[in-house]
């Protein structure tokens, strides 16, 4: 296995940062690096989430120190039980744990609360009866200071009414508590936010034992001292939330000091990453859930056929910095096939089958012939395939007349090798009533067999691939394709709905495949010869019923600079 498919992190400007934290005199000195992964429980993770797993756990595995995971359930509205189990699923998939750091950051809303009060009691925060409307009309803009008729409420009448919103006297909507920090800020981050609302809402795990919910910009920064976070690695959209986390950190009595770093999200072309908008997708049925093939989600990677050491790769290949960028999926294509190429089993599949029946074989006959199973992997040996005078070719590999430098099967055509078989001959052909060929005819010659082109016989034709008719299994296959048209769908004024790809999904019912597959299970996967790679379905395929999806195709057509 190579180390670039098998990769740890390289150095970049977010460990400079640490470097200098725990060096000598460092903020951090002598401490253990601590970060977390703090997602929201109200979707799927999908493959942007995959780069920030990648640099939270990964960067704590650098410095040998600790990463937790944190649901981050301050929102009650579409958080669920469902989506904190599937997260936790996903980590572990891409192959990391937690230990025992498994937290909710409302496990800290007692604590929180404190906090608010405190900050109250410092002068620092206030109640305020804004609506909505008018908070946004009162906010300001870059020459205009905000303003608020609440602002210098007195200290006890704050205290007063904060314990009757927590009590549930008061409807969703109608007071807010809001930092008293800089009605002037250049940042508007920092004018006056608001750090409770009301929201009588049933919580997945409180029930119904609060009615004020804290905003993510207070939960956030107390969450990671209260854990003891060293380094809290976030995405590019917090750096102007920066100065706010370093206020609440300042102002409240909290055990540690946590240091917010910033870098660029992941962004990939002919996707989106919303979690809204893919709840969308799921909701409308334009897809067939979270985990479909389709989707960006690892679930629906997962079940595409992408490996955790693929996602790794791609992960850390692209790098960590500031600059934001948007990535080719054929990128996310390459890692995978490269991972593929030196671990999947190659395997005779037939998609679009047509019989073909060698005339001068013995009818009843059949023998075996010998196969290599990975040419990458030359331990993993070879294995025998039946072959008998009935076999299933495909379609697209025979033509009653030939196209100009068609060199595979036709009547009077030139030798073409069976991969790992015989020559044969193309004599002809039968058709249906409608013009469709429903038998091909073939000769073969006795002493060709193994095919090998290294036996140094000339042959023009092309190499086929084949399944024996007598033990073939039957099999479904699903050939995916981009959701999406557009390399930007969500981009601009667009409506992404307008830019799905009707091609998307083609389903192949009535493939072969070699008998050898016919127990096989997720999440197997094997490359089909001439066609690509494909993993065994983990949701629909059976015993009875095996199904195939298309993981990527053979051509790679990505150049890697």
């Amino acid at each position: 296995m190579s180390e670039e498919l098998n990769p740890t992190m390289t150095q970049n400007f977010i460990h400079d940062f640490i470097d200098e934290d725990i060096a000598q005199g460092g903020q951090f000195q002598g401490m253990t690096v601590h970060t977390r992964f703090p997602p929201e429980p109200n979707g799927y993770l999908h493959i942007g989430h995959a780069k920030a797993i990648f640099v939270d756990f990964g960067t704590a595995e650098k410095y040998g120190g600790l990463c937790n995971l944190r649901m981050d359930d301050t929102n009650p509205t579409k958080e669920d039980v469902e989506y904190v189990e599937a997260i936790q699923e996903d980590i572990h998939w891409l192959g990391y744990d937690w230990g025992d750091r498994f937290f909710f950051a409302s496990d800290y809303f007692e604590k929180m609360y404190e906090y608010a009060v405190e900050l109250i009691r410092k002068g620092l925060a206030y109640v305020c009866e804004l609506t909505p409307e008018e908070f946004k009309e009162y906010r300001g803009d870059v020459n205009t200071p905000a303003r608020s008729p609440w602002r210098d409420r007195p200290v006890e009448e704050s205290l007063d009414l904060f314990s009757r919103m927590r009590a549930g006297e008061f409807p969703n909507g109608k007071y807010t508590l809001r930092a008293k920090i800089d009605l002037a800020s250049g940042n508007f981050n920092m004018r006056d936010p608001v750090i409770y609302r009301i929201n009588h809402m049933h919580h997945h795990r409180q029930g119904d034992k609060w009615c004020i919910y804290p905003m993510y910009d207070f939960a956030h920064p107390l969450e990671d001292a209260l854990e003891g976070i060293t380094h809290s690695l976030c995405s590019l959209e917090f750096e102007d939330h920066r100065p706010l986390y370093d206020w609440v950190i300042a102002n409240c009595p909290v055990p540690a000091r946590p240091r917010q770093i910033e870098f660029a999200r992941l962004g990939i072309n002919y996707t989106v990453m919303s979690k809204r908008k893919l709840r969308q997708l799921v909701e409308e049925g334009r897809v067939s859930g979270w985990d479909d093939p389709r989707m960006p989600t690892l679930c629906g990677l997962r079940r595409r056929g992408y490996t955790p050491r693929a996602i790794r790769n791609f992960s850390e290949r692209n790098g960590v910095s500031k600059a934001a960028s948007t990535v080719e999926f054929a990128f996310l294509e390459h890692c995978l096939r490269e991972d593929l190429n030196e671990t999947a089993q190659r395997v005779m599949a037939v998609l679009r089958p047509v019989r073909l029946t060698i005339t001068n074989y013995p009818e009843g006959q059949s023998e075996t012939v010998t196969v290599e199973n990975n040419p990458n992997r030359p331990e993993d040996g070879t294995r025998q395939v039946s072959f008998s005078r009935h076999l299933w070719v495909e379609a697209e590999d025979f033509l009653e007349i030939p196209v100009p430098k068609y060199k595979r099967l036709y009547p009077g055509g030139p030798e073409c090798r069976l991969k790992g078989a015989y020559l044969i001959t193309c004599t002809g052909c039968e058709k249906d009533e409608n013009g469709n060929v429903t038998e091909i005819f073939a000769t073969y010659d006795p002493e060709s067999r193994g095919g090998d082109p290294a036996d140094g016989r000339k042959v023009k034709g092309a190499t086929i691939h084949w399944v024996d008719a007598d033990t073939a299994v039957d099999a479904e296959v699903r050939l995916y394709d981009n959701l999406f048209t557009d390399a930007e769908p969500d981009a601009g004024d667009k409506n992404f709905l307008d830019c799905l790809n009707p091609s998307s999904l083609e389903v192949l019912p009535h493939a072969k495949v070699e008998a050898g597959l016919a127990g096989a299970e997720a999440p197997a996967s094997f490359q089909f010869l001439r066609q690509g790679y494909f993993c065994v379905d983990n949701k629909d395929s059976g015993p009875e019923h095996l199904v195939f999806n298309r993981s990527v195709g053979l051509k790679d057509s990505f150049k890697v600079k």
